[in-house]
């Protein structure tokens, strides 16, 4: 009876060590990607391709850490009579659950949201640049605009037409 309890104590020993090694992974595959590609922070080649690798694989790891640790759950809380653990397992179970929505979200777009409301000005009329500003300028039919850098640095993108042609223009 005593090497039934003692299996029985370490298998359980087990399953707490590796619902924690789950929710650890879980974690670290979402949460790498956002670390990683930060607005108005240096990126290298490598962190951008581990960034978007993690960020394709997330979906489905996080799903399966979750199956695999309700499972655990379920069996650890059948096992445990003490509330405090009971209550343990609620806690390793939000993050679980949070992450998987989380792999699911495109945070990139969360980062780097498109301009609203935004409005045009003649050259003349701008006030807010500098001599020493940074613009990206587009000349078509005649008509030209230029975007500020300093603008184009956050939200990455705005959509135009120059000319009568519709553009992208993207930094």
């Amino acid at each position: 009876m005593a090497t039934n309890q003692s299996a029985f104590v370490s298998s359980r020993r087990v399953a707490w060590i590796t619902l924690l090694l789950l929710a650890l992974t879980s974690a670290i595959i979402v949460i790498v990607p956002v670390w990683l590609i930060q607005p108005f922070s240096p990126q290298s080649e490598r962190g951008v391709a581990l960034s978007y690798l993690l960020k394709r694989w997330s979906p489905l790891i996080t799903l399966g850490t979750l199956l695999a640790g309700l499972f655990l759950i379920a069996w650890l809380w059948r096992a445990t009579r003490r509330w405090w653990l009971k209550a343990t397992l609620v806690v390793i179970l939000l993050p679980l659950l949070a992450l998987t929505w989380f792999a699911r979200q495109n945070h990139f777009e969360w980062m780097f949201k498109p301009a609203v409301n935004t409005s045009y000005a003649k050259a003349n009329d701008v006030t807010f640049l500098t001599d020493e500003d940074v613009v990206m300028s587009v000349e078509k039919n005649g008509e030209v605009v230029a975007y500020p850098i300093r603008f184009m640095a956050y939200h990455h993108v705005v959509q135009d037409v120059v000319g009568g042609t519709p553009l992208v223009a993207t930094y």
